[in-house]
């Protein structure tokens, strides 16, 4: 039996087909999960795929947060499901709270668009379980506000927790303490700015981003 991998499609988002792609060619079951139904319909995971929910209009992600597939989205959270938010994915989840911090624009107010090096800081979450603690991946970036910020006591618990999941090796955008993704409490919802469905094929440029693919299914019990 597959995984089910549920991607979530709001009005603008832009990578929901990238990410199905991706993941059948892992030989996973990946289906569209539209914004306005209250259901993941039994995915084994979640991922809220990068674009521009509702056109980004009031803040980005601050309108998505208010889907009804948002409820369920948490509640599949709750439940110890694994959530995966990519780029506008990762804004949604801290705009819901699911994630702390929040996303603001880059450093220079420039958008980024480049192949960036990150670097895995722990593997204890469904996106890296596959990965080396250390392993340095080359996966894209395609974002105007993802330097992460944060309070300072927010930012020490996610370093005394061992909650910052990836880092940049060069900070492209400003992100509080180089960090590309983090995750919650229960290390279960990971949100991340680099795109690891677009590093999926080396034809792409850089095949990087299957480890965290595959991690994913790994954490809903697709051997490795």
């Amino acid at each position: 039996m597959s995984a089910r991998v549920g991607v979530v499609q709001f009005p603008g988002t832009n990578c929901e087909q990238d990410v199905v792609w991706a993941f059948e060619q892992l030989g996973a079951r990946a289906e569209i999960l539209w914004h306005g139904d209250a259901t993941t319909r039994g995915a084994d995971a979640v991922v809220l795929p990068g674009g521009f929910a509702h056109g980004d209009y009031l803040r980005t992600g601050a309108i998505a947060r208010f889907s009804p597939v948002m409820r369920a989205v948490a509640e599949h959270a709750a439940a110890g499901g694994p959530v995966i938010g990519i780029c506008n994915g990762f804004q949604v989840l801290c705009e819901a709270h699911l994630l702390p911090g929040a996303l603001q624009r880059n450093a220079g107010m420039r958008f980024l668009c480049e192949t960036v090096e990150v670097r895995v800081e722990t593997t204890t979450t469904p996106l890296t379980r596959l990965a080396r603690p250390g392993q340095v991946l080359r996966i894209p970036i395609n974002h105007f506000e993802g330097n992460y910020v944060c309070d300072a006591a927010t930012l020490a618990r996610l370093r005394d927790e061992d909650r910052v999941v990836v880092r940049y090796v060069d900070n492209p955008n400003g992100s509080l303490d180089d960090i590309a993704g983090v995750c919650n409490e229960g290390r279960n919802v990971v949100g991340l700015m680099p795109h690891p469905e677009r590093a999926s094929d080396a034809l792409l440029g850089s095949a990087d981003g299957l480890v965290m693919l595959r991690s994913v299914l790994a954490a809903v019990g697709v051997p490795a």
